[in-house]
């Protein structure tokens, strides 16, 4: 379940695994072996996602819920895209992506 919620968080921030691992400060061949499901991602690396990148923690580690904390939640793809977008210009301003 693990790997599958940090791609999807990847996918929906359009982060490369380099970039995610820059973000979080962690290797990027320790996120790899999250997403193979080689290793179980550390509290260390959840805290961080759900800091750094917004992430509901009920989601991330059950599946409940949405992906984003409350400010992040969207009623259609287009305020999704949006919001998404917002993100991602925050983060090239910080020199993050």
């Amino acid at each position: 379940m693990y790997a599958e919620h940090i791609k999807e968080i990847r996918q929906k921030l359009n982060l490369s695994v380099a970039k995610l691992a820059e973000k979080i400060e962690i290797p990027a061949r320790t996120i790899t072996g999250y997403e193979r499901s080689e290793r179980t991602p550390s509290i260390e690396f959840v805290a961080q996602c759900c800091t750094i990148l917004n992430i509901n923690a009920n989601w991330f580690l059950t599946g409940k819920g949405e992906m984003f904390n409350d400010n992040f939640t969207c009623n259609n793809q287009n305020d999704l895209t949006l919001r998404i977008s917002k993100v991602e210009n925050v983060l090239k301003r910080k020199g993050l992506l």
